[in-house]
Protein backbone atom coordinates (compact mmCIF):
# COMPACT_ATOMS: atom_id res chain seq x y z
CA UNK A 1 0.00 0.00 0.00
CA UNK A 2 1.26 3.28 -0.81
CA UNK A 3 2.44 5.26 2.18
CA UNK A 4 0.59 8.43 3.60
CA UNK A 5 3.84 10.49 3.37
CA UNK A 6 4.78 8.93 -0.10
CA UNK A 7 1.02 9.94 -1.16
CA UNK A 8 1.48 13.32 0.07
CA UNK A 9 4.51 13.59 -1.38
CA UNK A 10 3.07 12.97 -5.05
CA UNK A 11 0.82 15.85 -4.47
CA UNK A 12 2.77 18.22 -3.87
CA UNK A 13 4.66 17.34 -7.24
CA UNK A 14 0.98 16.89 -8.67
CA UNK A 15 -1.16 19.19 -6.68
CA UNK A 16 -1.96 21.52 -9.76
CA UNK A 17 -3.39 18.35 -11.78
CA UNK A 18 -5.24 16.63 -8.41
CA UNK A 19 -6.91 19.87 -6.64
CA UNK A 20 -10.88 19.84 -7.40
CA UNK A 21 -11.31 23.57 -6.49
CA UNK A 22 -9.69 26.69 -6.25
CA UNK A 23 -7.15 26.89 -3.12
CA UNK A 24 -8.15 29.02 -0.03
CA UNK A 25 -10.71 27.82 2.14
CA UNK A 26 -13.69 27.38 0.25
CA UNK A 27 -16.39 27.45 3.53
CA UNK A 28 -15.47 31.07 5.01
CA UNK A 29 -17.29 31.75 1.73
CA UNK A 30 -20.31 30.67 3.80
CA UNK A 31 -22.63 33.30 5.19
CA UNK A 32 -25.87 33.18 6.75
CA UNK A 33 -27.95 33.28 4.36
CA UNK A 34 -25.79 31.22 1.85
CA UNK A 35 -27.46 27.94 0.37
CA UNK A 36 -25.43 25.53 -1.10
CA UNK A 37 -26.66 23.50 -3.36
CA UNK A 38 -26.98 19.60 -2.06
CA UNK A 39 -25.32 17.11 -4.08
CA UNK A 40 -27.12 14.54 -4.24
CA UNK A 41 -25.97 11.08 -5.78
CA UNK A 42 -28.23 9.39 -8.45
CA UNK A 43 -29.02 5.96 -8.37
CA UNK A 44 -31.06 3.52 -9.28
CA UNK A 45 -34.18 1.71 -7.35
CA UNK A 46 -31.69 -1.08 -5.57
CA UNK A 47 -34.89 -3.34 -5.57
CA UNK A 48 -38.45 -3.76 -6.40
CA UNK A 49 -41.43 -3.58 -3.61
CA UNK A 50 -44.61 -3.03 -2.52
CA UNK A 51 -44.47 0.51 -0.82
CA UNK A 52 -43.58 0.17 2.66
CA UNK A 53 -42.49 3.61 3.64
CA UNK A 54 -42.77 5.73 6.02
CA UNK A 55 -42.09 9.59 5.75
CA UNK A 56 -38.49 9.46 6.99
CA UNK A 57 -36.47 7.77 5.50
CA UNK A 58 -34.03 5.36 6.97
CA UNK A 59 -31.28 7.39 7.61
CA UNK A 60 -27.89 5.41 7.47
CA UNK A 61 -24.22 7.29 8.49
CA UNK A 62 -20.56 6.49 8.32
CA UNK A 63 -17.94 8.22 10.17
CA UNK A 64 -16.38 10.87 7.55
CA UNK A 65 -13.12 9.78 7.51
CA UNK A 66 -10.08 11.95 8.02
CA UNK A 67 -8.08 13.18 4.90
CA UNK A 68 -4.60 13.31 6.61
CA UNK A 69 -3.97 10.06 5.25
CA UNK A 70 -5.21 7.71 2.25
CA UNK A 71 -8.14 4.74 2.85
CA UNK A 72 -7.36 1.53 3.72
CA UNK A 73 -9.68 -1.70 4.64
CA UNK A 74 -10.94 0.25 8.01
CA UNK A 75 -12.51 2.81 6.01
CA UNK A 76 -13.88 0.16 3.69
CA UNK A 77 -15.53 -1.76 6.49
CA UNK A 78 -17.12 1.28 8.03
CA UNK A 79 -18.76 1.78 4.58
CA UNK A 80 -19.73 -1.66 3.41
CA UNK A 81 -21.60 -2.28 7.02
CA UNK A 82 -23.23 0.92 6.75
CA UNK A 83 -24.21 0.24 2.63
CA UNK A 84 -25.37 -3.46 3.73
CA UNK A 85 -27.18 -1.67 6.58
CA UNK A 86 -28.95 0.68 4.17
CA UNK A 87 -29.59 -1.90 1.54
CA UNK A 88 -31.29 -4.56 3.85
CA UNK A 89 -33.70 -1.38 4.78
CA UNK A 90 -34.72 -1.22 0.92
CA UNK A 91 -34.40 -4.71 0.59
CA UNK A 92 -37.74 -4.65 3.21
CA UNK A 93 -39.13 -1.77 1.06
CA UNK A 94 -37.90 0.92 3.15
CA UNK A 95 -37.04 3.98 1.79
CA UNK A 96 -33.00 4.75 2.93
CA UNK A 97 -30.37 7.20 2.55
CA UNK A 98 -26.63 7.00 3.18
CA UNK A 99 -24.43 9.66 3.63
CA UNK A 100 -20.40 9.46 3.72
CA UNK A 101 -17.59 11.45 3.43
CA UNK A 102 -14.26 13.09 4.38
CA UNK A 103 -13.40 15.24 7.79
CA UNK A 104 -10.97 17.77 6.43
CA UNK A 105 -10.17 20.06 8.91
CA UNK A 106 -7.75 20.15 11.75
CA UNK A 107 -4.04 20.34 13.09
CA UNK A 108 -3.13 16.82 11.23
CA UNK A 109 -4.31 18.02 8.18
CA UNK A 110 -2.43 21.62 8.73
CA UNK A 111 0.51 19.63 9.40
CA UNK A 112 0.04 16.98 6.86
CA UNK A 113 -0.14 19.69 4.02
CA UNK A 114 3.08 21.61 6.04
CA UNK A 115 4.63 18.50 5.12
CA UNK A 116 3.91 18.06 1.80
CA UNK A 117 4.47 21.56 0.99
CA UNK A 118 1.21 22.12 -0.38
CA UNK A 119 -2.17 24.14 0.62
CA UNK A 120 -4.78 22.27 2.85
CA UNK A 121 -7.24 22.68 0.26
CA UNK A 122 -5.33 20.40 -2.12
CA UNK A 123 -4.54 17.76 0.11
CA UNK A 124 -8.02 17.53 1.11
CA UNK A 125 -9.03 17.54 -2.67
CA UNK A 126 -7.18 14.68 -3.77
CA UNK A 127 -7.32 12.35 -0.36
CA UNK A 128 -11.07 13.15 -0.53
CA UNK A 129 -11.48 12.25 -4.10
CA UNK A 130 -9.44 9.13 -2.99
CA UNK A 131 -12.31 7.98 -0.68
CA UNK A 132 -14.83 8.58 -3.01
CA UNK A 133 -12.64 6.14 -5.84
CA UNK A 134 -12.96 3.61 -3.05
CA UNK A 135 -16.47 3.73 -2.15
CA UNK A 136 -17.56 3.82 -5.94
CA UNK A 137 -15.16 1.14 -6.61
CA UNK A 138 -16.65 -0.82 -3.15
CA UNK A 139 -20.19 -0.52 -5.01
CA UNK A 140 -21.35 1.87 -1.80
CA UNK A 141 -24.61 3.09 -2.39
CA UNK A 142 -24.51 6.22 -1.13
CA UNK A 143 -26.84 9.25 -1.48
CA UNK A 144 -24.57 12.18 -0.53
CA UNK A 145 -21.02 12.44 -0.33
CA UNK A 146 -19.96 15.34 2.24
CA UNK A 147 -17.06 16.91 2.98
CA UNK A 148 -16.72 19.47 5.70
CA UNK A 149 -15.08 21.86 3.85
CA UNK A 150 -18.07 22.93 1.92
CA UNK A 151 -20.18 25.71 2.12
CA UNK A 152 -23.26 23.88 3.25
CA UNK A 153 -21.65 22.70 6.48
CA UNK A 154 -20.28 25.72 7.29
CA UNK A 155 -23.42 26.99 7.39
CA UNK A 156 -24.87 23.83 9.40
CA UNK A 157 -21.63 24.13 12.06
CA UNK A 158 -22.76 27.85 12.81
CA UNK A 159 -26.66 27.18 13.31
CA UNK A 160 -25.35 24.35 15.92
CA UNK A 161 -23.03 27.23 17.61
CA UNK A 162 -25.31 29.67 17.74
CA UNK A 163 -28.24 27.45 19.03
CA UNK A 164 -25.79 26.44 21.67
CA UNK A 165 -24.30 29.96 22.70
CA UNK A 166 -27.52 31.68 22.83
CA UNK A 167 -29.09 28.78 25.13
CA UNK A 168 -25.65 29.45 27.32
CA UNK A 169 -24.14 25.88 27.27
CA UNK A 170 -20.75 27.27 25.84
CA UNK A 171 -18.42 29.85 27.81
CA UNK A 172 -14.98 31.06 27.21
CA UNK A 173 -12.57 30.23 29.81
CA UNK A 174 -8.91 29.35 30.09
CA UNK A 175 -8.54 25.80 29.66
CA UNK A 176 -5.64 23.17 30.34
CA UNK A 177 -4.93 19.52 30.19
CA UNK A 178 -3.78 16.86 28.16
CA UNK A 179 -3.96 17.09 24.51
CA UNK A 180 -3.32 14.74 21.90
CA UNK A 181 -2.47 16.19 18.52
CA UNK A 182 -2.88 13.06 16.93
CA UNK A 183 -6.33 12.28 18.59
CA UNK A 184 -7.69 15.89 18.31
CA UNK A 185 -8.84 15.84 22.01
CA UNK A 186 -8.07 16.43 25.46
CA UNK A 187 -7.95 13.82 28.30
CA UNK A 188 -8.26 14.41 31.66
CA UNK A 189 -5.45 13.22 33.89
CA UNK A 190 -7.28 10.56 35.11
CA UNK A 191 -7.15 9.16 31.40
CA UNK A 192 -3.56 9.45 31.63
CA UNK A 193 -1.00 7.46 31.91
CA UNK A 194 2.81 7.65 32.47
CA UNK A 195 5.26 5.58 30.82
CA UNK A 196 8.98 5.52 30.45
CA UNK A 197 11.27 5.48 27.28
CA UNK A 198 13.81 2.10 27.27
CA UNK A 199 16.02 3.60 25.71
CA UNK A 200 16.22 7.37 26.73
CA UNK A 201 15.00 7.08 30.48
CA UNK A 202 12.50 10.14 29.55
CA UNK A 203 8.80 9.88 31.01
CA UNK A 204 6.11 10.96 28.47
CA UNK A 205 2.53 10.66 28.72
CA UNK A 206 0.01 8.83 26.71
CA UNK A 207 -3.69 8.67 26.54
CA UNK A 208 -5.18 5.82 28.34
CA UNK A 209 -8.13 5.10 25.88
CA UNK A 210 -5.94 5.66 22.82
CA UNK A 211 -2.34 4.88 23.70
CA UNK A 212 -1.60 8.13 21.44
CA UNK A 213 0.82 10.92 22.90
CA UNK A 214 -0.27 13.84 24.87
CA UNK A 215 1.17 17.00 25.85
CA UNK A 216 0.27 19.41 28.68
CA UNK A 217 -1.60 22.39 27.18
CA UNK A 218 -2.81 25.83 28.41
CA UNK A 219 -5.09 27.68 26.34
CA UNK A 220 -8.23 30.32 26.08
CA UNK A 221 -10.54 28.82 24.38
CA UNK A 222 -14.86 28.10 24.57
CA UNK A 223 -16.12 25.01 26.76
CA UNK A 224 -18.94 23.02 26.45
CA UNK A 225 -20.91 22.76 29.39
CA UNK A 226 -20.84 18.86 29.13
CA UNK A 227 -20.98 18.52 32.49
CA UNK A 228 -24.00 19.24 32.57
CA UNK A 229 -25.58 16.51 30.51
CA UNK A 230 -24.69 13.83 32.87
CA UNK A 231 -27.70 13.10 34.07
CA UNK A 232 -29.46 13.65 30.49
CA UNK A 233 -27.17 11.05 29.34
CA UNK A 234 -27.57 8.12 31.67
CA UNK A 235 -31.14 8.49 31.40
CA UNK A 236 -31.24 8.35 27.61
CA UNK A 237 -29.00 4.92 27.85
CA UNK A 238 -31.66 3.89 30.56
CA UNK A 239 -34.62 4.54 28.54
CA UNK A 240 -32.87 3.10 25.54
CA UNK A 241 -30.93 -0.04 25.80
CA UNK A 242 -30.44 -1.13 22.90
CA UNK A 243 -29.29 2.88 21.36
CA UNK A 244 -25.15 1.59 21.26
CA UNK A 245 -24.33 -1.36 19.62
CA UNK A 246 -23.03 -4.22 20.56
CA UNK A 247 -23.73 -3.88 24.17
CA UNK A 248 -20.37 -3.98 25.39
CA UNK A 249 -19.87 -0.40 23.81
CA UNK A 250 -23.38 0.18 25.70
CA UNK A 251 -21.92 -0.68 29.42
CA UNK A 252 -18.30 1.17 27.89
CA UNK A 253 -19.84 4.49 27.00
CA UNK A 254 -22.41 4.16 30.16
CA UNK A 255 -18.87 3.58 32.35
CA UNK A 256 -17.74 6.68 30.93
CA UNK A 257 -20.68 8.61 31.67
CA UNK A 258 -21.21 7.16 35.74
CA UNK A 259 -17.58 8.10 36.12
CA UNK A 260 -17.97 11.80 35.86
CA UNK A 261 -17.88 14.10 32.63
CA UNK A 262 -16.24 17.43 32.62
CA UNK A 263 -16.61 20.45 30.54
CA UNK A 264 -15.29 20.37 26.78
CA UNK A 265 -12.93 22.60 24.97
CA UNK A 266 -14.61 23.39 22.03
CA UNK A 267 -12.54 25.50 20.23
CA UNK A 268 -8.28 26.39 19.39
CA UNK A 269 -6.60 29.88 19.18
CA UNK A 270 -6.16 30.45 15.86
CA UNK A 271 -2.07 30.98 16.71
CA UNK A 272 -2.18 27.22 17.17
CA UNK A 273 -4.74 26.08 14.79
CA UNK A 274 -5.70 28.26 11.44
CA UNK A 275 -7.03 25.19 9.09
CA UNK A 276 -11.50 25.29 10.31
CA UNK A 277 -13.99 26.80 10.61
CA UNK A 278 -13.51 30.08 12.77
CA UNK A 279 -16.08 30.68 15.97
CA UNK A 280 -18.79 33.10 14.58
CA UNK A 281 -18.01 36.66 15.75
CA UNK A 282 -14.57 35.36 17.13
CA UNK A 283 -11.89 35.09 14.25
CA UNK A 284 -9.34 34.86 17.03
CA UNK A 285 -11.01 31.15 17.56
CA UNK A 286 -11.16 28.05 14.97
CA UNK A 287 -13.71 25.45 16.10
CA UNK A 288 -12.91 21.71 17.31
CA UNK A 289 -12.78 19.63 14.90
CA UNK A 290 -14.92 17.31 16.38
CA UNK A 291 -17.96 19.31 16.81
CA UNK A 292 -17.17 20.88 13.01
CA UNK A 293 -17.16 16.88 11.99
CA UNK A 294 -19.86 15.73 13.98
CA UNK A 295 -22.18 18.02 12.63
CA UNK A 296 -21.88 16.77 8.92
CA UNK A 297 -24.71 14.27 9.87
CA UNK A 298 -27.35 17.19 10.22
CA UNK A 299 -25.84 19.04 7.40
CA UNK A 300 -26.51 16.34 4.64
CA UNK A 301 -30.28 16.38 5.47
CA UNK A 302 -30.42 20.30 5.57
CA UNK A 303 -29.90 21.33 8.81
CA UNK A 304 -30.81 24.19 10.13
CA UNK A 305 -34.15 22.90 7.78
CA UNK A 306 -35.20 26.24 6.42
CA UNK A 307 -36.10 26.87 3.15
CA UNK A 308 -35.07 23.71 1.46
CA UNK A 309 -35.41 22.34 -1.67
CA UNK A 310 -36.90 19.44 -2.86
CA UNK A 311 -33.88 17.38 -3.55
CA UNK A 312 -32.65 18.65 0.52
CA UNK A 313 -36.31 17.12 1.78
CA UNK A 314 -35.38 13.96 0.17
CA UNK A 315 -32.33 13.89 2.43
CA UNK A 316 -33.71 15.01 5.62
CA UNK A 317 -33.91 11.64 7.52
CA UNK A 318 -33.14 12.90 10.93
CA UNK A 319 -32.61 11.60 13.19
CA UNK A 320 -30.02 8.82 12.26
CA UNK A 321 -31.59 5.52 12.61
CA UNK A 322 -27.79 3.50 12.85
CA UNK A 323 -24.47 5.72 12.96
CA UNK A 324 -21.66 3.43 12.00
CA UNK A 325 -18.33 4.26 13.53
CA UNK A 326 -15.16 2.04 14.81
CA UNK A 327 -14.57 1.54 18.50
CA UNK A 328 -11.94 3.65 18.60
CA UNK A 329 -14.37 7.37 18.27
CA UNK A 330 -17.52 5.65 19.87
CA UNK A 331 -16.72 8.31 22.77
CA UNK A 332 -17.28 11.42 20.57
CA UNK A 333 -20.58 9.67 18.91
CA UNK A 334 -21.76 8.42 21.79
CA UNK A 335 -21.01 11.27 24.62
CA UNK A 336 -20.09 14.41 22.86
CA UNK A 337 -22.72 13.90 20.03
CA UNK A 338 -25.79 13.94 21.82
CA UNK A 339 -24.73 16.13 24.07
CA UNK A 340 -24.38 18.78 21.62
CA UNK A 341 -28.24 17.63 20.35
CA UNK A 342 -29.79 18.00 23.25
CA UNK A 343 -28.22 21.27 23.94
CA UNK A 344 -29.64 22.15 20.80
CA UNK A 345 -33.40 20.53 21.60
CA UNK A 346 -32.56 17.81 18.77
CA UNK A 347 -33.05 14.54 19.02
CA UNK A 348 -30.43 12.01 19.28
CA UNK A 349 -29.71 9.03 16.94
CA UNK A 350 -31.45 5.79 17.43
CA UNK A 351 -28.15 3.29 16.92
CA UNK A 352 -24.83 3.75 17.54
CA UNK A 353 -23.23 0.92 15.73
CA UNK A 354 -19.15 0.31 17.23
CA UNK A 355 -17.73 -2.07 15.41
CA UNK A 356 -14.09 -3.32 16.11
CA UNK A 357 -11.04 -2.90 14.20
CA UNK A 358 -8.87 -5.46 11.82
CA UNK A 359 -5.40 -6.74 13.10
CA UNK A 360 -3.24 -8.51 10.72
CA UNK A 361 -1.07 -11.44 12.53
CA UNK A 362 -2.60 -10.95 15.45
CA UNK A 363 -0.98 -7.42 14.86
CA UNK A 364 -2.88 -3.74 15.16
CA UNK A 365 -2.79 -2.56 11.25
CA UNK A 366 -0.69 0.67 11.59
CA UNK A 367 1.56 2.46 8.63
CA UNK A 368 4.64 2.21 10.98
CA UNK A 369 4.73 -1.29 10.89
CA UNK A 370 3.99 -1.56 7.15
CA UNK A 371 0.79 -4.09 8.00
CA UNK A 372 -1.95 -1.71 6.55
CA UNK A 373 -4.26 -3.56 4.09
CA UNK A 374 -4.81 -1.36 0.74
CA UNK A 375 -8.80 -1.74 0.00
CA UNK A 376 -7.77 -1.15 -3.63
CA UNK A 377 -5.68 -3.81 -4.21
CA UNK A 378 -7.47 -6.37 -2.22
CA UNK A 379 -10.79 -5.72 -4.51
CA UNK A 380 -8.81 -5.76 -7.66
CA UNK A 381 -7.43 -9.30 -6.39
CA UNK A 382 -10.09 -11.18 -5.02
CA UNK A 383 -13.04 -9.11 -6.23
CA UNK A 384 -15.38 -6.58 -5.08
CA UNK A 385 -18.17 -8.72 -3.61
CA UNK A 386 -15.55 -11.21 -2.58
CA UNK A 387 -14.04 -8.77 0.07
CA UNK A 388 -17.14 -7.12 0.76
CA UNK A 389 -18.43 -10.75 1.79
CA UNK A 390 -15.62 -11.75 3.54
CA UNK A 391 -15.85 -7.68 5.44
CA UNK A 392 -19.23 -8.64 6.56
CA UNK A 393 -18.60 -12.26 7.31
CA UNK A 394 -15.50 -11.63 9.52
CA UNK A 395 -15.26 -8.54 10.47
CA UNK A 396 -16.43 -8.06 14.27
CA UNK A 397 -18.32 -6.24 16.61
CA UNK A 398 -17.41 -6.76 19.53
CA UNK A 399 -13.98 -8.49 18.81
CA UNK A 400 -11.11 -7.33 16.80
CA UNK A 401 -10.71 -9.60 13.79
CA UNK A 402 -7.58 -10.85 11.87
CA UNK A 403 -7.31 -9.54 8.38
CA UNK A 404 -5.64 -12.43 6.04
CA UNK A 405 -5.57 -12.60 2.36
CA UNK A 406 -5.80 -16.50 2.61
CA UNK A 407 -9.00 -16.21 4.51
CA UNK A 408 -10.06 -14.35 2.04
CA UNK A 409 -9.39 -16.91 -0.26
CA UNK A 410 -10.19 -19.67 1.87
CA UNK A 411 -14.05 -18.25 2.40
CA UNK A 412 -14.06 -17.86 -1.30
CA UNK A 413 -13.32 -21.41 -2.07
CA UNK A 414 -14.97 -22.99 1.12
CA UNK A 415 -18.20 -21.02 1.12
CA UNK A 416 -19.07 -18.85 -2.04
CA UNK A 417 -17.60 -21.08 -4.81
CA UNK A 418 -17.49 -25.00 -2.25
CA UNK A 419 -21.21 -24.33 -0.81
CA UNK A 420 -23.38 -21.43 -2.97
CA UNK A 421 -21.77 -21.48 -6.15
CA UNK A 422 -21.21 -25.66 -6.27
CA UNK A 423 -25.39 -25.85 -5.41
CA UNK A 424 -26.24 -23.57 -8.06
CA UNK A 425 -23.86 -24.90 -10.34
CA UNK A 426 -25.32 -29.24 -9.45
CA UNK A 427 -29.32 -27.68 -10.11
CA UNK A 428 -28.78 -26.04 -13.03
CA UNK A 429 -26.57 -28.42 -14.88
CA UNK A 430 -27.47 -29.77 -18.59
CA UNK A 431 -26.71 -33.08 -17.35
CA UNK A 432 -29.71 -33.22 -13.94
CA UNK A 433 -31.33 -30.52 -15.57
CA UNK A 434 -31.59 -31.04 -19.79
CA UNK A 435 -34.61 -29.02 -20.17
CA UNK A 436 -32.69 -25.87 -18.51
CA UNK A 437 -35.77 -24.85 -16.80
CA UNK A 438 -36.77 -24.23 -13.31
CA UNK A 439 -38.36 -27.30 -11.83
CA UNK A 440 -41.89 -27.02 -11.15
CA UNK A 441 -42.37 -26.92 -7.04
CA UNK A 442 -43.41 -29.89 -5.36
CA UNK A 443 -46.29 -29.69 -2.56
CA UNK A 444 -45.43 -27.78 0.46
CA UNK A 445 -48.16 -29.18 3.07
CA UNK A 446 -47.55 -32.81 1.77
CA UNK A 447 -43.79 -32.79 2.53
CA UNK A 448 -41.46 -35.70 1.00
CA UNK A 449 -40.07 -37.20 4.13
CA UNK A 450 -36.37 -36.58 2.92
CA UNK A 451 -37.45 -33.43 2.26
CA UNK A 452 -38.74 -32.52 5.25
CA UNK A 453 -35.40 -31.02 7.50
CA UNK A 454 -34.31 -29.32 4.65
CA UNK A 455 -37.84 -27.27 4.14
CA UNK A 456 -37.49 -26.72 7.90
CA UNK A 457 -34.48 -24.56 7.67
CA UNK A 458 -35.49 -22.80 4.83
CA UNK A 459 -39.01 -21.89 6.69
CA UNK A 460 -37.15 -20.73 9.41
CA UNK A 461 -34.03 -18.60 7.44
CA UNK A 462 -35.64 -15.36 6.93
CA UNK A 463 -36.40 -14.86 10.58
CA UNK A 464 -32.97 -15.60 11.36
CA UNK A 465 -31.58 -13.24 9.00
CA UNK A 466 -34.02 -10.62 9.67
CA UNK A 467 -33.31 -11.33 13.62
CA UNK A 468 -29.61 -11.15 12.59
CA UNK A 469 -29.45 -7.84 10.91
CA UNK A 470 -32.04 -6.11 13.37
CA UNK A 471 -29.18 -6.66 15.48
CA UNK A 472 -26.37 -5.49 12.86
CA UNK A 473 -24.84 -8.74 13.00
CA UNK A 474 -23.90 -9.14 9.79
CA UNK A 475 -21.96 -12.80 10.69
CA UNK A 476 -24.57 -13.79 11.91
CA UNK A 477 -26.92 -13.22 9.64
CA UNK A 478 -24.08 -14.95 6.84
CA UNK A 479 -23.72 -18.10 8.76
CA UNK A 480 -27.48 -18.95 9.01
CA UNK A 481 -27.14 -18.28 4.88
CA UNK A 482 -24.53 -20.66 4.54
CA UNK A 483 -25.83 -23.63 7.25
CA UNK A 484 -28.60 -23.70 5.11
CA UNK A 485 -26.90 -23.99 1.30
CA UNK A 486 -24.98 -26.61 3.60
CA UNK A 487 -27.70 -28.74 4.20
CA UNK A 488 -28.87 -27.88 0.62
CA UNK A 489 -26.19 -29.57 -1.11
CA UNK A 490 -26.18 -32.41 1.92
CA UNK A 491 -29.90 -32.90 0.68
CA UNK A 492 -28.48 -32.98 -3.05
CA UNK A 493 -26.02 -35.69 -2.46
CA UNK A 494 -28.21 -37.39 -0.10
CA UNK A 495 -30.79 -37.86 -2.94
CA UNK A 496 -28.59 -38.74 -5.78
CA UNK A 497 -30.12 -36.72 -8.28
CA UNK A 498 -27.96 -38.54 -10.90
CA UNK A 499 -29.56 -41.76 -10.14
CA UNK A 500 -33.12 -40.23 -10.40
CA UNK A 501 -32.51 -38.78 -14.02
CA UNK A 502 -31.64 -42.27 -15.05
CA UNK A 503 -35.61 -43.50 -13.97
CA UNK A 504 -37.94 -41.79 -15.97
CA UNK A 505 -40.48 -43.13 -13.74
CA UNK A 506 -38.92 -40.53 -10.67
CA UNK A 507 -39.32 -37.78 -12.72
CA UNK A 508 -41.34 -36.03 -10.40
CA UNK A 509 -38.75 -37.10 -7.47
CA UNK A 510 -35.85 -35.93 -9.61
CA UNK A 511 -38.08 -32.13 -10.56
CA UNK A 512 -38.55 -32.13 -6.54
CA UNK A 513 -34.78 -32.56 -5.34
CA UNK A 514 -33.62 -29.75 -8.16
CA UNK A 515 -35.93 -27.58 -6.80
CA UNK A 516 -35.18 -27.74 -3.42
CA UNK A 517 -31.61 -27.16 -4.71
CA UNK A 518 -32.66 -23.93 -7.03
CA UNK A 519 -34.99 -22.75 -4.25
CA UNK A 520 -32.05 -22.74 -1.68
CA UNK A 521 -29.85 -20.64 -4.03
CA UNK A 522 -32.79 -18.10 -5.12
CA UNK A 523 -33.86 -17.46 -1.09
CA UNK A 524 -29.91 -17.28 -0.48
CA UNK A 525 -29.08 -14.69 -3.30
CA UNK A 526 -31.68 -12.95 -2.14
CA UNK A 527 -31.11 -12.28 1.31
CA UNK A 528 -27.20 -11.45 0.31
CA UNK A 529 -28.08 -8.89 -2.03
CA UNK A 530 -27.10 -6.38 0.54
CA UNK A 531 -23.62 -7.78 1.14
CA UNK A 532 -22.83 -9.17 -2.53
CA UNK A 533 -25.24 -6.90 -4.68
CA UNK A 534 -23.12 -7.69 -8.37
CA UNK A 535 -23.01 -11.13 -7.19
CA UNK A 536 -26.10 -11.95 -5.97
CA UNK A 537 -28.04 -10.29 -9.08
CA UNK A 538 -25.98 -12.29 -11.20
CA UNK A 539 -27.43 -15.45 -9.47
CA UNK A 540 -30.95 -14.22 -9.57
CA UNK A 541 -30.30 -13.14 -13.43
CA UNK A 542 -29.25 -16.78 -13.63
CA UNK A 543 -32.31 -18.25 -12.01
CA UNK A 544 -34.66 -15.92 -14.36
CA UNK A 545 -35.88 -13.78 -10.94
CA UNK A 546 -37.66 -11.10 -12.09
CA UNK A 547 -36.28 -7.87 -11.11
CA UNK A 548 -39.69 -7.52 -9.05
CA UNK A 549 -39.46 -10.33 -7.26
CA UNK A 550 -36.19 -9.58 -5.25
CA UNK A 551 -37.66 -8.10 -2.19
CA UNK A 552 -38.33 -8.93 1.35
CA UNK A 553 -41.66 -10.58 0.67
CA UNK A 554 -40.22 -12.80 -1.58
CA UNK A 555 -37.56 -13.93 1.04
CA UNK A 556 -40.33 -17.19 1.74
CA UNK A 557 -40.31 -20.48 0.84
CA UNK A 558 -41.83 -21.16 -2.18
CA UNK A 559 -42.24 -17.41 -3.22
CA UNK A 560 -40.06 -18.00 -6.38
CA UNK A 561 -41.37 -17.42 -9.91
CA UNK A 562 -44.43 -16.90 -9.26
CA UNK A 563 -45.76 -15.32 -12.39
CA UNK A 564 -44.72 -18.97 -14.29
CA UNK A 565 -47.86 -20.77 -13.78
CA UNK A 566 -48.39 -21.90 -17.25
CA UNK A 567 -44.85 -22.17 -18.84
CA UNK A 568 -41.51 -23.10 -16.76
CA UNK A 569 -39.03 -20.45 -16.16
CA UNK A 570 -35.86 -20.94 -18.54
CA UNK A 571 -32.35 -21.06 -16.46
CA UNK A 572 -29.92 -18.54 -18.27
CA UNK A 573 -27.07 -20.24 -19.49
CA UNK A 574 -23.86 -19.29 -18.02
CA UNK A 575 -20.10 -20.42 -19.68
CA UNK A 576 -17.92 -19.59 -16.66
CA UNK A 577 -18.49 -20.41 -12.60
CA UNK A 578 -20.05 -18.17 -10.76
CA UNK A 579 -17.10 -17.97 -8.59
CA UNK A 580 -14.32 -18.92 -10.54
CA UNK A 581 -10.85 -19.67 -8.22
CA UNK A 582 -8.89 -17.57 -6.33
CA UNK A 583 -5.22 -17.87 -5.15
CA UNK A 584 -4.00 -15.00 -3.10
CA UNK A 585 -0.43 -13.59 -4.02
CA UNK A 586 2.54 -14.10 -1.95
Amino acid sequence: MQSSVAFLRHLSRNSCSRSLSSTGYPALAATRGFGAPVRIRASAVLYSSQSNQTDKPYYVTTPIFYVNAVPHVGHLHSAVLADTIKRFQELKGRKAILSTGTDEHGLKIQQAAEQAGIKEIELCDAVSERFRDLFDAANISYTTFIRTTEPRHAVAVNELWDQLWNKGYIYKGEHEGWYSVSDEAFYPSSQVEEKINEKTGETYHVSMETGKLVEWTTEENYKFKLSAFTDKLLEWLDKTPDAIQPPSRYREVQSWIQSGLSDLSVSRPRSRLKWGIPIPGDDDHIMYVWMDALTNYLTVTGYPWKNLSEDQKALNGWPADAQVVGKDILRFHAVYWPAFLMAAGLEVPTRIIAHSHWTQSKMKMSKSIGNVVDPFKAMEEFGTDTIRFYLMNDGGLADDADYSSAMVVERHRKLLAGQLGNLLSRSTSVALNPSQEIPRAPSLENVHNDDKFLNLRLRTLPGAVEDAMSQFKTTQATQAIFEVIAEANAHIASNEPWKLIKDPTRKDRLDAVLWYAVESVRLAALMLQPIMPKKASEILDQLGVQKDERSWEFARLGRGWTKDTNSRTPILARSEPMFPPLKAKS
